[in-house]
């Protein structure tokens, strides 16, 4: 008998803790990548983020306030103004102890991701890029930035934990 009670608790407290369960699948991983690559031809920085749709979502509605949806058409206007602010905050870029300015060009849904374009404004070739990537930091503390730097083929990357935010290279 104490073993009948014993499997009818065992039950009750299974389904107790599926009830806590997500409704939605969340991945395990907060992690994003930014490419930086000087282009010779017009000397500027080209810079390229990939991010999960959703965390970025919600980064800019804990940022800006409101909801944001990149698979709905009405929100663009919304998301571009949004997106080309939140870029100009979280990242900074220095070439040869000058700041860069930094143009925010557009984005692209890829799925689960979203792609983000920017272009720095035009800087002779560099012999040190520093930088300061901190996308998605607003949201989660456990984010991961791998940055990528490349300088005529040279690739210097590189992974940004939380809070660590600033890389240096030498070219």
């Amino acid at each position: 008998m104490p073993g009948k009670y014993f499997f009818i608790f065992f039950l009750l407290l299974a389904i107790v803790f599926q009830s806590f369960e997500r409704s939605e699948p969340m991945h395990p991983y907060h992690v994003g990548s930014v490419e930086i690559s000087y282009n010779q031809k017009s000397k500027t920085f080209e810079i390229a983020g990939r991010f999960f749709l959703d965390d970025l979502e919600n980064g800019l509605s804990k940022k800006y306030g409101g909801s944001f949806h990149f698979n709905d058409e009405k929100y663009k206007t919304r998301l571009n103004e949004a997106l080309q602010k939140y870029c100009l905050e979280y990242l900074k870029l220095k070439t040869d102890g000058r700041f860069l300015k930094i143009n925010y060009i557009g984005y692209e849904e890829d799925h689960e991701s979203v792609n983000i374009y920017l272009e720095s404004e035009p800087a002779e070739k560099p012999k040190k890029v520093e930088t300061a990537v901190s996308f998605l930091y607003n949201l989660f503390d456990d984010q991961i930035n791998i940055v990528h730097i490349i300088v005529e083929g040279q690739r210097k990357s590189e992974k940004l934990s939380y809070p660590n935010r600033y890389l240096y290279k030498q070219f």
